[in-house]
């Protein structure tokens, strides 16, 4: 594929322009306003205007004003025929404030109402799956298509770390505040970072400074049987205890402004408080209490599950396990233990229900945990523009109509998602996945943001360089092929909510039945009579009864269940009739063909934009919807292959189906 230097992603040079051509004033103290400072001074010296004016004659006015009620990270804008004013309470207002007025641009500049803005959320954090050593089966990033680790290299932290500041700029400037910076799963180099190689962290925590953003380390449940001298890591036990005490106080001696712990515990062989017979909340409180005095904050993955079971065991269903596991526990974990929740109940699939954990919760804070990383969405070969799914799960009412919204429920926890960053030019691999990592960091500043409008911003400020010969025809093609490219990739993968049927362990491409007789619970129980599975209450596993009354009888019945869930819900023949009036099987036909003519027309319309994007963008994008083609007509294929004969039915069209 095509190489190019650091790509600037959505901040290049010219979309400072509007910012850099004005005489400038920047008032305050501390490290981000020294930041913003720095930032208009590069853009000033780039586009002619002046960063030293004094208050009387600047036309923009950035300015900390103790006192403001804005909050520590909001901001106000008053815009007047003479000058454009930015105030905010905090050096960290100053700095998100800054780079509003960036995305706005020209806009900024001409008169207008005062406008406040403020995160909805405190916490807006990225899980890099990072590994120091390139792991056998994991390799260096897990679950990572954009090359390898920002931050490690050859088992070590990397000696430059430069391009770790470009990408703290990147963050910030979409409201990202939070960092953890390795794997989840957490082996025997990572386990050491909590205490010998922890000034490794704390080197790259002195990059991401500068623009905001804490840094969060994954740590290892065992790490006192590991690291220490003592037999045991149970959370009771008063000299593990002290242990964790004592690492948690090394570590915030290193780095005062640390965030705090990422835990993946008892789920999928790492260990927990299983082992020692105490419970999730007796796990993450005692990590709280070692961070308590120092402010920091557990962040408790709820991703816990029975991964051995038995595909001849229908009673047994992983989508209950989170809620089964936590909602006994609520108000057990400590007030700094935030349980981060999977959006929904089984392994961000392309389309699933939102976990009925989110809502069971009341006096827990919670996390809703999404994944930028495509994992199950394309792995960055496909374009799958993740924020139209992202704002659906975030306006979901867990309680009904009425009741307060996801995003609202997680106020008090926040939003995080696992990062699809890696050492890739183009930061994410697929140029146009930058925009899942952008649309994350804007809706977990504002979970109510339009998800079409946030990719129109990503893409004005990404193609800015572009956008002076046809830009009315850049911006037609951009929106055609990122609005409907989460349903297209939806339409030739997996149908109705069934989730999987992927190959095994790498998750990429089509395996109808890879995982159907495996350990890990992801079923579809398709056979020759029909195909779902059954978590009703009345005969099956009783997943829906985890809803609140409101979800829980729509989720029920299948006269009710949303088409696109219905196979996640329900085991129904292949000649029931949808709500859209075609059968399940034709659906599954129809919209794998469907599927494959909206990528080959989605390449056609890149292909024309060769003339208007920069030529390493261009092909590097052209690359990759040949593969994502290929691979587009090969789930078709499959699909369509295996239900034919699972079905004897016909397609309805005559399409050849092999």
């Amino acid at each position: 594929m095509t190489t190019v230097e650091t790509d600037p992603a959505w901040l290049p040079d010219e979309a400072l322009r509007g910012v850099g051509t004005r005489r400038v004033c920047v008032r305050g103290e501390g490290l981000l306003v020294d930041t913003v400072r720095a930032e208009v001074g590069r853009a000033c010296h780039k586009f002619g205007g002046s960063d030293d004016a004094d208050d009387a004659a600047c036309d923009l006015l950035l300015k900390v004003v103790a006192g403001g009620d804005e909050g520590p990270e909001g901001f106000t804008v008053t815009r007047t025929a003479r000058r454009t004013t930015l105030t905010a309470a905090a050096p960290a207002g100053l700095l998100h404030g800054f780079f509003h007025l960036v995305r706005i641009g020209e806009a900024a500049f001409t008169q207008g109402p005062d406008e406040t803005h403020r995160p909805a959320l405190a916490l807006r954090m990225l899980d890099h799956w990072d590994n120091v050593d390139v792991h056998p089966v994991m390799g260096q990033v897990e679950r990572g298509y954009a090359g390898g680790s920002l931050f490690w290299r050859d088992g070590r932290a990397r000696g430059d770390l430069s391009r770790i500041r470009a990408y703290a700029r990147l963050l910030a400037s979409c409201g990202i505040n939070a960092l953890a910076v390795n794997n989840v799963n957490v082996h025997a180099s990572e386990t050491r970072l909590l205490t010998e190689r922890f000034t490794e962290v704390a080197a790259i925590a002195a990059e991401l400074r500068p623009y905001g953003i804490r840094t969060h380390l994954s740590v290892n449940f065992a790490a006192p049987l590991l690291l220490g001298d003592l037999d045991t890591a149970d959370p009771l036990d008063e000299g593990v205890r002290a242990w964790w005490r004592e690492a948690a106080d090394r570590v915030y001696a290193l780095v005062p402004d640390f965030g705090g712990f990422v835990v993946k515990a008892d789920s999928e062989g790492q260990p927990g408080p299983f082992a020692y017979g105490r419970s999730h909340a007796d796990g993450a409180n005692l990590l709280a209490g070692a961070l308590a005095r120092h402010g920091g904050t557990v962040h408790w993955r709820a991703f816990v599950y029975d991964h051995r079971q038995d595909w001849r065991d229908r009673s047994t269903d992983r989508a209950r396990a989170a809620y089964d596991h936590f909602a006994p526990l609520d108000g057990q974990f400590a007030d700094n233990v935030i349980l981060q929740v999977k959006h929904g109940p089984m392994d961000f699939q392309v389309r699933e229900p939102v976990s009925p954990v989110i809502g069971a919760l009341p006096r827990t804070r919670v996390a809703v945990e999404l994944q930028a990383t495509q994992e199950y969405t394309g792995q960055q070969r496909h374009v799958c523009a993740l924020a139209p799914m992202w704002s659906e799960v975030l306006a979901f009412r867990p309680e009904g109509e009425g009741g307060p919204t996801v995003g609202q429920l997680v106020a008090g926890g926040g939003l995080v998602a696992v990062a699809n960053v890696g050492d890739d030019p183009f930061w994410t691999g697929h140029p146009l996945a930058q925009a899942n990592l952008y649309s994350y960091g804007r809706l977990a500043w504002d979970p109510t943001a339009d998800a079409d409008q946030l990719l129109d911003e990503w893409a004005e400020l990404t193609f800015t360089p572009d956008l002076t010969g046809d830009p009315e025809r850049l911006r037609s093609g951009l929106r055609a092929v990122l609005h409907g490219s989460w349903a297209t990739y939806e339409k030739y993968t997996a149908p109705l909510g069934v989730g999987f049927m992927v190959q095994p362990g790498h998750h990429y491409g089509p395996s109808v039945d890879g995982y159907e007789y495996s350990t890990w619970g992801t079923y579809h129980f398709a056979d020759r009579d029909g195909i779902g599975v059954d978590r009703s209450r009345a005969t099956g596993t009783g997943y829906a009864g985890q809803y609140a009354k409101p979800w829980a009888d729509t989720y029920e019945r299948v006269e009710s269940c949303p088409d696109e869930l219905l196979l996640f819900f329900h085991h129904v023949p292949y000649g029931h009739v949808l709500h859209s009036g075609k059968t399940v099987v034709q659906h599954i036909y129809d919209t794998h063909f469907e599927g494959v003519e909206e990528v080959e027309a989605a390449r056609e319309v890149w292909a024309a934009l060769a003339d208007l994007v920069s030529p390493a963008r261009h092909t590097r994008v052209a690359e990759l919807y040949e593969e994502q083609l290929r691979c587009a007509r090969e789930w078709r294929d499959q699909i369509n292959s295996y239900f034919l004969r699972k079905s004897g039915v016909p397609d309805a069209h005559g399409r050849r189906i092999y």
